[in-house]
């Protein structure tokens, strides 16, 4: 029985794939051997399954009506083997992420599925702007936005975080509504992981081109950021999706809003180079799923297409 069943596999794989030397490397065996497998079926059948030609293989009527029995259970030991393995790899045991602050309260949906999904999978969130060292810290997965530092860490491109021009009604009192002609000449609060004044911005639109402005205040952490923008202190690039309330209450004011800023790129970092555990490979896949969806869409318009790679 057991070598019916593979005789039957065989002329499965034959129809699959359109010929014999097809299926030979399919099964990773020869051709002689395929022809050989499909005879013997044919033999143990007492009736005709293929007609052969140089040039075609075709299912006679019996083998037509036979060969979908076939089918069916070659589709069925693949999708037995497919449930096998996804209940081998299924994520468990400690998820160790570390996030920036502004990031962290997107974690929770973003990652309540896989949980929900998975009981046997925990969660442990590092919550920090630094730039956290995986080894040491034994995190599994570090989420971090804007260009990656060269390192030895796996970065995989899970979305990106969409960017506008704010400032408060106190600030633009003083010095005025900005245009794209006087940019430079403001104060800007800058998104940073050190400190410095000036610095060099992509203009909108404007290719290779960059804006050079004079910083009055850099944090690495975005919500700092938007406190002081919302002091009147300056302009600042914030993502729409995270100023939401102090821009309907009118504490910020949206700038320029014809210019199409750059957005910050959302890495998933792993400190393994080899075959990454189920539980890394499902919490990006989840990440990723999230930003597709449109869950905060990282900040942007909803408008704008999603893109994602490494």
């Amino acid at each position: 029985m057991l070598d019916q069943l593979k005789r039957m596999a065989v002329l499965a794989t034959v129809i699959e794939q359109g010929s014999f030397a097809g299926a030979a490397r399919q099964l990773q065996t020869s051709t002689s051997a395929v022809s050989q497998q499909v005879r013997a079926l044919e033999r143990d059948m007492g009736v005709t399954l293929l007609h052969r030609s140089t040039r075609k293989l075709s299912l006679t009527p019996a083998g037509s009506r036979f060969h979908e029995g076939c089918a069916a259970m070659l589709a069925a030991a693949r999708e037995a083997q497919t449930q096998l393995h996804q209940l081998r790899d299924a994520p468990e045991g400690e998820l160790r992420v570390a996030a920036p602050v502004g990031f962290a309260r997107q974690l929770g949906p973003a990652l309540a599925p896989l949980l929900a999904t998975h009981p046997a999978l925990r969660l442990h969130l590092e919550v920090d702007d630094g730039f956290t060292d995986l080894v040491e810290k034994r995190i599994d997965l570090a989420i971090r936005f804007g260009r990656l530092p060269d390192s030895a860490w796996v970065g995989t491109r899970i979305g990106e975080k969409g960017v506008s021009l704010y400032a408060a009604p106190a600030y633009l009192a003083r010095h005025g509504v900005p245009t794209l002609e006087t940019l430079a000449a403001h104060d800007w609060l800058l998104l940073r992981p050190d400190a410095g004044s000036r610095h060099r911005l992509p203009l909108p639109g404007a290719g290779s081109r960059v804006l050079e402005v004079q910083a009055r205040a850099t944090s690495n952490n975005q919500l700092s950021l938007q406190q002081l923008c919302e002091a009147g202190l300056g302009l600042a690039l914030l993502s729409p999706g995270d100023v939401g309330e102090a821009a309907q209450s009118g504490r910020l004011l949206a700038l320029l809003p014809e210019l199409a800023w750059p957005a910050l790129p959302i890495h998933a970092l792993s400190p393994q180079r080899d075959a990454q555990p189920a539980k890394v490979r499902h919490a990006i896949a989840a990440l990723r799923q999230y930003f597709q969806a449109g869950g905060q869409t990282a900040g942007k318009p909803a408008t704008d297409p999603h893109r994602e790679t490494p």
